[in-house]
């Protein structure tokens, strides 16, 4: 997996209320290893970025839950989170599954498929080739 995929970048919207959430939040994310953090494109908002080696977003916002924040909660926003973790779940359980070994070196593998299968015209030259030499 190329490592640039595992770095994310996510936009944390948070409800209106309680209004101190969001500079908590930033304190709180920005003193974690591996985290930077930025404000968002709007005022109940902040951009997280990280890689998949460290968190999840969905580990991070339910960690983030526990203690007491709350987020926008509209649909929209639902079906987004929700494409989210699942996008995030399947790269993070493919970074433990070994990379098939075709995959490294596919034209050595489809050489030595070639050499071994029988390919071309096999018919006998014509009697005045087999003769020429």
């Amino acid at each position: 997996m190329n490592p640039f995929e595992l770095q994310k970048t996510r936009e944390l919207f948070f409800s209106e209320e309680p209004s101190s959430q969001v500079e908590q939040a930033y304190l709180l994310l920005s003193g974690m290893e591996n985290m930077k953090v930025e404000r968002g494109s709007k005022p109940n908002s902040l951009i997280i970025h990280y890689s998949l080696e460290h968190y999840t977003h969905e580990g991070l916002e339910h960690a983030l839950l526990k203690e007491g924040f709350h987020f926008k909660e509209g649909f929209f926003d639902k079906v987004v989170k929700q494409m989210v973790h699942y996008c995030e779940d399947v790269q993070y359980h493919n970074l433990s599954t070994p990379e098939h070994p075709t995959k490294k070196n596919e034209s050595e593998v489809f050489a030595q498929v070639y050499e071994q299968h029988p390919h071309g015209n096999h018919a006998a030259p014509p009697k005045d080739l087999r003769e020429y030499k």
